[in-house]
């Protein structure tokens, strides 16, 4: 059988410690055989009275002997537990993170749905991991490291299992958050132990891949300690991590580091995403409408469900802006409902459930009376109407007037399309939509409810950003004034007439909306009595019931 070297010398490396432990114990052994033999013989060879005196004192000298040997080995243990892993800085700057084989991750290309471009990109760079030669024969260098951004729950995690499976190299996972402790040193220790090992493994195995999710935790830039020591530990971190990428060592070793953060990209240090350390970048965005049905199509496959009445096309519209955890966690919450209620399969009805579970919270048991019945059926009748007929990205799929969470009611107005940049149009009619619920009100009740005070917040601060920020107020002042109010060392900048003018265009834009949004509803008088009066009879209405309402009054949406 033919000795593999290569791997003796790296498990010699490794654990060198427990091979001398062993070595030394199997020296004792045969000394302690060697000795038994040679007084054996010097027994027999003894006179008869000598032994008869030896053999009375062999209790007590074993028993003693006994005694001493466990009270040296309980204290020799304790104190070397306490050195190694309690106390001693071996513990604080060794990272004790096993490796993964890549084949036993299980996380194939398959398995991530959607993110057709980062798997493009990610797939790209497996390659180049797997067959450095063909890189190296044309003089190109391996990188270093990739870095996936985006916002959390889009798979950022498991993409890189996906890598480190395709790969099929040893893969190592850490948090960002595990590197940094309340010593200093004892971060970049730990940089220097996970990189050692990951080299170790690297010359094994042919490369390792060193996976570190939330890395802004120990990347973001870097500034001078205030003289309590966490900044000063932090930059000894980061500047560890960077001499480790740089690859300032004799040899150059298949070492590719991947990073993930929800942060955005200007809040990580400069130095760490130059070329030569982060040099890849893979954006990882909200699934489209095409992944988002391909994701419930995934998920939904894994339970038992009702295909004739769950349409996945309108679960893959009605989701627009979730991210993939979103779908998964409201397939799971419905399968919980769904065993709650005592049914065989998964309908419409516990997906929706599940959406306001999620959303919302779970249904507050509490008995409203009907003049607040009324006040919230007015409240969401306003938004729902403003919507469905001003707003025609917007779908009304829902209106409730349960109480959920914190909520009253709620009216579900989800788009019917991704928007990657919202024009004024779109941003007014933002505030339409919040504005529907205080007009209703006003109308129908002659004053207003507490209820308002999250669509005024939500209304206010489209308006003041379309004044302050995007110069779309009256006034024609142009600028993001909101950020040199905001910044200490600017906000003497902007005169008080300017910031009054300002805060008048921010009226303007208000009132004029709410303007809007009053004559529209009091034209649509009776519709508006309908529908709240169906809300206060059914307390929700689906999407196929407010349909039905709108086209008993000849109601179209508008064309977008």
């Amino acid at each position: 059988m033919k000795i593999n070297w290569k791997k003796v010398k790296y498990y010699f490396k490794l654990y060198w410690l427990r091979a001398l432990l062993i070595s030394l114990l199997v020296i004792l052994g045969i000394s302690l055989i060697i000795f038994i033999f040679i007084g054996l013989r010097a027994w027999n060879e003894a006179e008869s009275y000598l032994r008869q005196s030896q053999l009375a004192m062999i209790p007590l000298q074993l028993y003693l002997q006994i005694v001493m040997a466990l009270i040296f080995g309980v204290v020799y243990t304790f104190m070397w537990y306490w050195l190694m892993f309690k106390k001693g800085t071996q513990s604080f700057t060794q990272t004790t993170k096993k490796s993964v084989a890549g084949q036993n991750i299980g996380i194939t290309w398959n398995d991530v749905i959607g993110m057709d471009e980062a798997k493009q990109e990610a797939l790209e760079i497996v390659k180049l991991i797997k067959d450095r030669a063909e890189l190296q024969r044309i003089g190109g260098k391996i990188l270093k490291g990739i870095i996936m951004l985006g916002p959390p729950g889009c798979g950022k995690t498991y993409l890189a299992k996906a890598i480190a499976t395709e790969a099929g190299m040893p893969f190592i996972a850490m948090s960002g958050s595990e590197f940094v402790e309340m010593f200093v040193g004892v971060g970049a220790g730990r940089i220097r132990s996970l990189f050692k090992r990951a080299q170790q493994l690297a010359e094994l195995e042919g490369g390792c891949i060193i996976f570190i999710d939330e890395i802004d935790a120990v990347g973001a830039k870097r500034g001078m300690d205030a003289g309590f020591g966490g900044t000063t530990e932090h930059n000894t971190t980061l500047n560890q991590l960077l001499v480790e990428m740089d690859g300032l060592k004799d040899k150059d070793y298949n070492i590719v580091l991947v990073g993930a953060t929800n942060a955005p990209e200007n809040y990580l240090d400069e130095a760490l995403l130059r070329p030569g350390r982060f040099d890849r970048k893979i954006y990882v965005d909200k699934p489209s409408l095409a992944d988002r049905e391909k994701l419930f199509d995934y998920y939904l496959k894994k339970v038992k469900y009702d295909p004739s009445d769950i349409k996945i096309d309108r679960l893959a519209r009605i989701t627009v802006g979730q991210s993939p955890a979103d779908i998964a966690n409201i397939v799971r919450e419905a399968a919980l409902i769904t065993v709650r209620n005592q049914k065989s399969a998964i309908s419409m009805k516990e997906i929706n459930d599940a959406r306001e579970r999620i959303a919302l919270g779970i249904k507050r048991r509490i008995k409203m009376t009907d003049r607040e019945k009324w006040q919230t059926a007015y409240h969401e009748a306003g938004h729902a109407i403003v919507t469905y007929l001003l707003v025609p990205t917007k779908d009304v799929f829902k209106i409730t007037i349960t109480p959920r969470g914190h909520t009253g009611g709620a009216t579900w107005v989800p788009e019917r399309e991704e928007t990657l940049i919202q024009d004024k149009v779109e941003l007014l009619n933002e505030i339409r939509i919040s504005l529907g619920s205080y007009a209703a009100e006003r109308i129908k009740l002659g004053h207003t409810t507490a209820g308002v005070v999250g669509d005024f917040g939500s209304a206010i601060t489209t308006a003041h950003n379309m004044a302050w920020r995007l110069g779309m107020g009256k006034s024609g002042l142009i600028g993001d004034f909101h950020l040199l109010n905001t910044n200490q060392y600017t906000a003497g900048n902007i005169s008080e007439e300017t910031k009054a003018r300002l805060d008048q265009d921010v009226q303007e834009i208000m009132q004029t909306c709410l303007k809007e949004v009053q004559e529209l509803l009091l034209n649509e008088n009776p519709l508006l009595e309908r529908l709240a009066k169906e809300l206060v009879s059914k307390e929700e209405l689906n999407y196929d019931e407010i349909e039905a309402i709108f086209k008993e009054f000849g109601k179209n949406r508008p064309v977008s």
